[in-house]
């Protein structure tokens, strides 16, 4: 499984507009694609020396393959929908995580 990151600088004129946009209509546009099985949006605990907010989207995709057809279909697209409204008051980058293994804790 791959995890498709995305790290966002929103500016704080536009903080609660964005905040609000991704929850009720990016993030569901992007699960709505069937490329991934869940996406876990959280905010970075750290002051930005260029102000502003800073989050991160994290989206698991089912595999390769799917986040490839993602790319090829679907990306160009969401990722101007968010260009076009935001602007300059954005700043995204993107990585992509490979799981090696996953552990857990159990307390008895």
């Amino acid at each position: 499984m791959i995890i498709y990151n995305i790290t966002i600088n929103i500016d704080d004129s536009v903080h609660t507009e964005w905040l609000e946009w991704m929850k009720t209509d990016h993030i569901p546009k992007v699960l709505g694609t069937g490329k991934f099985e869940k996406a876990t949006l959280t905010q970075v605990m750290v002051e930005e020396d260029m102000g502003g907010q800073t989050y991160s989207v994290q989206y698991r995709s089912y595999s390769r393959e799917a986040l490839d057809a993602y790319y090829k279909e679907d990306a160009d697209k969401l990722r101007q929908e968010g260009l076009v409204k935001f602007a300059d008051k954005m700043l995204a980058f993107r990585t992509e995580l490979q799981i090696v293994d996953e552990f857990n804790v159990k307390f008895t």
